[in-house]
């Protein structure tokens, strides 16, 4: 569905979303709020490129980077958690990813995202391999994540 359709769902329903995003650095919030109306939905988007970030302000706590890295569905859970909190969202989603065209490893090549989101009743983690260059990669992620967070956000009513 578009960030068009998701912000229709959500304003329906009243609900609030947010976005916490690394690799994509904005994009997710800046697709939400290019759609009218938006400002009834949306109200905090955090870009997190830094691990510092991350711990600052969404309250990941920095002993994870050591453990799992940044990019991991365990950082991108503690990013949904921190960003819902602090925006008191019913949903966000969070993205943390290699979009390239460095950065990769054997364990984790280049277009490795994880997704986070987190709402009233749990959070969840998903994992994608994306293909292309860095651009496509970003692109790839934000149409993900919109799909999952439009999902959340339930069936129409």
């Amino acid at each position: 569905m578009s960030a068009a359709g998701l912000v229709a769902r959500a304003a329906r329903k009243g609900l609030r979303l947010t976005a916490a995003e690394s690799c994509t650095g904005g994009l997710i919030a800046a697709a939400i709020t290019a759609i009218p109306g938006a400002s009834a939905v949306f109200t905090h988007g955090f870009v997190t490129y830094a691990n510092t970030a991350k711990t600052e302000m969404l309250g990941v706590p920095a002993g994870l980077f050591a453990t799992v890295g940044a990019v991991s569905q365990e950082v991108a859970l503690a990013m949904a958690q921190g960003a819902r909190a602090a925006a008191a969202a019913d949903y966000a989603i969070a993205v943390t990813g290699i979009a390239g065209p460095g950065g990769g490893t054997p364990d984790k090549p280049v277009g490795t995202v994880c997704f986070g989101l987190a709402g009233p009743d749990g959070a969840i983690a998903h994992t994608r391999h994306f293909t292309g260059d860095r651009d496509e990669v970003r692109a790839a992620s934000v149409a993900f994540a919109l799909d999952i967070l439009t999902q959340a956000c339930g069936a129409e009513a």
